[in-house]
């Protein structure tokens, strides 16, 4: 029987559903991040408890493991376009975060702690570019904030599971961080499975043949996107390193086995938004729901300043999560839709290295300034810098930027 034209017209207004690939690179985000995140919630705490590692410190390490991944973002964004391959560097890339947790529960130094968070932040360096080329590659347009936020919000499944794993382990290990970084290994390697097995290559990212690929071109990126680019470095001035938030909740009031907890709080208030948020603005836009992002961060830093309780503190987290639902999702889509298909890998590359070196330069400004004038003063000055960066968005929004809406 033939279709009526009012049936046609709704099936061409029917939206296409999230690839299975976005579903399972999801997956594969949350069990790598289930792992890490066992480990990044107890090691602030071994760091300056077990080690005695100044808040200083801690604030470079996190700095610099950032502008290392960030570095093998740009190089693993180029190889993409150039070899027109991003299934192998995310084995590449995955495959070094897990063994990497190798490394931590026998790391008895603070120079082997480094070569692990370094080689853990190579492997996420390598991983990102490629995992988000393909997400870019098999979504079709109209539901790509969809795809990137669905990838998001799985990914912060990890980030609720892993630390509620470390709070338990932490229980029924009396508090042997140690082997704590032992349990994590194991969700690494199923996610090395689950990449392996159930990933496969888009064909839409070898569509072109290397040769059309020039190096020169990496840098040759439209003014939307540097814009997309600059914006996103202001935010990410504004907002340093998740490790201050663990320190921050000793203050108000957490014993070493349940500050894992902030993270979970954290991203509940994360997955729960970006999802959502990333639907939303297939709709809507993004400009509006990035200002909104920013209102959260520049609320969030002062209630942690002055947290001297666990209800403020829990409060600034939820903020602090919130926040992050409502721009991290955003800030992927909109990079693919400001870019040429051929050019999509070196665009995420070149976001990742320039968002990283702003990244070690804040986080290095957050641990001095806790350093010397106290805990709150890096919230403190990130309360002015996520104010910057929300009267810069409403600026470029009320002039028409060509930031992609």
């Amino acid at each position: 029987m033939a279709s009526t034209p009012s049936s046609q017209h709704d099936h061409k207004l029917k939206r296409p559903s999230i690839p299975a690939t976005v579903w399972m690179l999801g997956i594969v985000s949350m069990l790598m991040d289930i792992s890490s995140e066992m480990i990044n919630a107890l090691l602030p705490l071994y760091l300056a408890g077990g080690l005695g590692v100044s808040a200083l410190a801690i604030g470079f390490i996190e700095g610099l493991s950032v502008a290392i991944a960030t570095a093998a973002k740009f190089l693993s964004g180029v190889f993409t376009d150039l070899s027109r391959r991003a299934k192998p560097l995310a084995v590449l890339g995955y495959g070094l975060g897990a063994l990497s947790r190798l490394i931590f529960p026998l790391a008895a130094t603070l120079d082997q702690i480094v070569l692990a968070k370094a080689m853990d932040r190579v492997g996420k360096g390598i991983r990102g570019t490629p995992r988000d080329a393909i997400v870019a590659a098999v979504s079709p347009p109209e539901i790509r904030g969809a795809s990137f936020g669905l990838r998001k919000s799985l990914d912060t499944v990890g980030g609720f599971i892993g630390p509620l794993v470390a709070v338990g382990a932490m229980i029924l290990l009396a508090g042997d961080v140690l082997s704590v970084f032992w349990l994590a290994a194991i969700p690494a390697a199923l996610c090395m499975i689950v990449l392996v097995f159930f990933v496969r290559e888009p064909a839409g990212i070898r569509m072109m043949k290397p040769s059309d690929f020039r190096l020169a071109d990496a840098f040759r990126l439209n003014r939307a996107v540097w814009a997309v680019i600059g914006l996103a470095s202001v935010i990410m001035l504004a907002r340093f390193s998740e490790a201050f938030l663990l320190l921050k909740a000793l203050e108000a009031g957490f014993t070493p086995t349940w500050v894992p907890l902030s993270l979970i709080i954290l991203h509940v208030a994360y997955g729960l938004t970006a999802f959502p948020v990333g639907m939303l603005s297939d709709r809507i836009g993004t400009a509006g729901l990035l200002l909104f992002s920013l209102a959260f961060l520049t609320a969030a830093h002062p209630t942690l300043a002055f947290a001297a309780t666990t209800s403020g503190f829990v409060l600034g987290t939820v903020l602090w999560g919130l926040h992050m639902g409502f721009s991290q999702g955003l800030l992927g889509a909109m990079i693919a839709s400001a870019t040429p298909d051929h050019l999509k890998g070196s665009a995420f590359g070149v976001f990742n290295l320039v968002t990283g070196v702003v990244v070690l330069i804040g986080n290095t400004l957050a641990g001095w300034l806790w350093h010397s004038a106290g805990s709150g003063a890096p919230f403190i000055v990130g309360a002015g810098l996520s104010t910057i960066a929300l009267v810069f968005c409403a600026a470029r929004r009320y002039r028409s930027s060509p930031i992609p809406s």
